[in-house]
């Protein structure tokens, strides 16, 4: 007896789970519409249960949070988005500090790689000399 054929059944359910899938995207848009939000693809896949990347994939949804960003004023930010404003500003302020220091470090490491190929130069500069230049007087 031949094995059953249940691809039928495997698309079947792979169709019933894309659709299911999709209406949940399409939902979470809708009430982010709903609560006059200004939507992020990241707070809708995760209402939505979806991947960020499927959601990238799905063009029509993209445009439609990206018409709600645009439709949503900027200053309707809730109180949690203004706290993530004050928040990005001082990982910035530490930003920039780090990258000060950096730069400092290696400046710094510059001047002694610098010294170091001069001191490598004159040691070679040394050893063509006869040994007794090299060691020095006695």
């Amino acid at each position: 007896m031949p094995p059953a054929d249940n691809a039928r059944f495997l698309v079947e359910a792979s169709k019933a789970r894309s659709r299911q899938t999709r209406e949940a995207a399409e939902e979470a848009i809708k009430a982010a519409a709903r609560r006059n939000e200004r939507p992020t693809v990241v707070g809708i896949a995760n209402a939505a249960g979806v991947s960020r990347s499927w959601l990238y994939t799905q063009t029509d949804l993209i445009t439609a949070i990206n018409q709600l960003q645009q439709r949503a004023p900027a200053l309707h930010r809730s109180p949690r988005n203004a706290a993530s404003d004050a928040s990005l500003q001082r990982r910035l302020e530490t930003a920039l500090e780090r990258n000060r220091q950096l730069r400092d470090q290696v400046a710094d490491l510059t001047r002694k790689l610098e010294t170091a190929h001069g001191e490598i130069r004159r040691l070679r500069t040394l050893a063509g000399k006869p040994s007794s230049a090299v060691i020095g007087p006695c």
